[in-house]
């Protein structure tokens, strides 16, 4: 019962007519350095074999605006369903993978899979961070940093979709000398 989740639009495919979408929250990062996420599948999903295929795949991150898009993309199939059009999503070039990035996502991270762990529901897909790609418009044009609270991020809690709250402090706020 780890919540909040990242509710988060994962894109795969390495052609237009294979692109999909599905809607995730079972992802997140496990390593620094070098950049390492996941992302965990049940095997009876569409986007399953296709990223098992390709061994590829983008995680985007969503925002309030894509609340709709990103609960759709999570109880329709891309079996029955071009996803992208449904939703009026842009699929956009990656740089570093075949799957296409989100145009309207905040954030995308390219991923390449380095290793498939079978976990019973689930299976995990541990990747490599390739390449991100941000919306300009909440990098800070002093620092460099991406600002992910400007963005308005969605989370996932217990069945429901949620906005984040008031910033309460950084990291290292607790103990920094006055």
């Amino acid at each position: 019962m780890i919540y909040p989740l990242p509710a988060l639009l994962i894109s795969c495919g390495s052609t237009p007519e294979e692109y999909n979408l599905f809607t995730a929250s079972w992802a997140g990062t496990i390593c620094s350095d070098p950049a390492m996420c996941y992302v965990s599948i049940r095997p009876e999903r569409h986007s399953y074999e296709i990223i098992r295929r390709n061994m590829e795949f983008v995680i985007n991150l969503t925002t309030e605006e894509l609340a709709r898009a990103t609960d759709w993309c999570g109880v329709r199939s891309g079996r029955d369903y071009n996803k992208f059009e449904e939703m009026q999503l842009t699929p956009g070039p990656s740089e570093k993978v075949s799957a296409p990035i989100v145009m309207e996502a905040p954030l995308s991270i390219e991923c390449r899979v380095k290793e498939i762990v079978p976990l019973g529901t689930h299976d995990m897909f541990i990747a490599e961070v390739l390449n991100v790609q941000a919306d300009s418009r909440y990098l800070n044009e002093e620092t460099g940093k991406w600002n992910l609270d400007e963005s308005l991020p969605l989370v996932y809690v217990h069945g429901g979709y949620y906005k984040l709250g008031e910033k309460l402090g950084h990291f290292g706020w607790s103990v920094k000398k006055k």
